[in-house]
């Protein structure tokens, strides 16, 4: 019906509205064809030529929402990440926690000792003999996406700290590696760059079947962004502690304390954060 209408994205380019390609997102996130087929005609009916793309995501997610929280909370991870802001450093964190569930033992914001100069590292990522030193590249808008000179300016300053590292005695038998985490994606030369010099990228869909998207819905280490029950104040002042997931207020509700949420909201913050990390 609508689709010859034209929607602007978030780059400010036009392109026609798809609504196959909004069910698949919805699909994406869990919801059921008979939760998505009224959506899908509510939005159809509702729309109008030169729509944000935003506005159409606005409008689903507030249908998605009243249907089912944690469907909804998925459809929301996109837009979750980029409100990890407005700075860099819950990112960091989040990146640090993503790499935990991986099995690496983890240390955040490290100023590390290169061959020439000091570095600030925002991950540092070991396991066993192997330690990778990570840069996090955050943007606020979908639009954005880290170009060539971020992997090889990291190359540049991961190849000085393993310099100093390898003549470490302490550090004897280590494999040293670099890489590079963004909440949006890579330019096509960025991630060929990094194939080539040998640093692990990984971005909202990079690698393929395995880039954030993948490793969050499987290991279930949403953001406390994804919270619909949680408002934004609250977010921000746990992301201010280092508390950026949902499964770090699942392991310990404590942390929820600090904020002075009445008991029957906590319940349902808990309850959203359950259905969400809690394997079915």
């Amino acid at each position: 019906m609508n689709t010859k209408l034209l929607i602007r994205k978030a780059s400010g380019d036009m392109e026609p509205f798809s609504s196959e390609k909004l069910r698949r997102s919805l699909q994406r996130s869990g919801a059921a064809d008979n939760v998505i087929e009224p959506i899908l005609n509510d939005v159809e009916s509702w729309i109008y030529d030169g729509i944000s793309s935003r506005k159409i995501y606005d409008r689903a997610f507030a249908l998605l929402r009243k249907k089912t929280l944690s469907v909804a909370s998925r459809y929301k991870l996109k837009n979750a990440l980029m409100e990890m802001g407005p700075t860099g450093h819950p990112f960091e964190h989040f990146a640090g926690q993503v790499f935990k569930a991986l099995g690496y033992n983890v240390e955040v914001a490290q100023i590390l000792q290169g061959h020439c100069v000091t570095h600030e590292v925002d991950v540092i990522a070991s396991k066993e003999k192997s330690q990778m030193f990570i840069e996090c590249k955050y943007y606020l808008t979908t639009d954005k996406n880290a170009n060539v000179q971020v992997p090889l300016y990291i190359r540049s300053r991961v190849d000085d700290i393993i310099k100093k590292r390898s003549s470490i005695p302490e550090f004897a038998g280590y494999t040293f590696s670099g890489g590079v985490v963004t909440n949006t994606r890579f330019t096509s030369d960025a991630m060929a760059y990094g194939e080539c010099s040998g640093l692990k990228l990984l971005s909202w869909d990079y690698p393929v079947g395995n880039g954030l998207k993948d490793i969050i819905d499987r290991e279930k280490i949403f953001p406390i962004t994804v919270l619909t029950k949680l408002s934004n104040q609250d977010k921000q002042r746990l992301m201010g502690q280092g508390i950026v997931t949902c499964l770090q207020i699942l392991e310990t509700p404590g942390t929820l304390d600090s904020l002075g949420i009445e008991m029957i909201n906590r319940e349902k913050i808990l309850a959203e954060i359950k259905n969400l990390c809690v394997a079915e």
